[in-house]
């Protein structure tokens, strides 16, 4: 430990009838039991040598104030305030793993929220303060594959921005794909990104199929 609760009228009390020396010398006992936060141990001549007292007097304050077990002398005060600090201790940390867990969670967390033609996003910034953006669908990209682009990203759980979409844009011209064609192909091939050297020399994919169009499809052929 280091430091303890002294009860200064309570040491009076307790020390009332020792001398100067032996009271100097149960102090002394204390901080040794404090410092080693356990028992004291049972040798007479080591332990006046650490205090600076004699062997009579510190058999005396062993036996005055402490209790003796298999583990050594023992102080019933000096053990429950050890215990308290261990307890506060581990409270301590606890407590601070657990701020910086959840600093950790929080930190640039993106939440999104899909409406027709746009995705908000709200990102929570180091001091928690929220930034909402809004990202509107691009005017090249259909309303068919901008809801299966984002309704994609979200199981991907993959965020929507201004730098993803220009990036994914950048792929796409390279390729010599439009962004709509792009966002097509990432859908109907479960991809979480879009590399241009993904798709060298290859034909775009259709445009994924709405659950209207999935509908109308099974109808026709249970019909035939």
């Amino acid at each position: 430990m280091h430091y303890y609760q002294h009860h200064i009228g309570d040491f009076i009390k307790a020390t009332a009838r020792l001398s100067d020396a032996q009271t100097i010398a149960y102090l002394r006992l204390i901080w040794m039991y404090y410092d080693t936060e356990r028992p004291l141990p049972d040798d007479l001549e080591v332990m006046a040598m650490k205090v600076g007292s004699s062997v009579a007097d510190v058999q005396l304050l062993l036996k005055a104030y402490f209790v003796r077990d298999d583990a050594g002398w023992r102080h019933t005060r000096c053990d429950k305030e050890i215990a308290d600090y261990k307890s506060h201790i581990a409270k301590k940390s606890n407590a601070g793993k657990a701020s910086a867990e959840r600093r950790l969670n929080t930190r640039s967390t993106p939440v999104q929220q899909s409406s027709n033609d746009s995705v908000t996003v709200v990102e929570l910034t180091n001091n928690h303060k929220p930034i909402t953006k809004i990202i509107a669908k691009p005017e090249s990209v259909s309303e068919e594959v901008w809801q299966e682009f984002v309704a994609h990203r979200k199981r991907k759980k993959g965020a929507i921005s201004a730098l993803v979409l220009k990036n994914l844009e950048k792929q796409a011209n390279i390729a010599g794909w439009t962004l709509d064609q792009a966002m097509a192909e990432m859908v109907s091939r479960n991809w979480q990104g879009f590399d241009a050297s993904w798709v060298a020399a290859k034909t775009p994919t259709a445009k994924p199929a709405s659950s209207s169009d999935r509908e109308k499809n099974w109808l026709f052929r249970k019909s035939v």
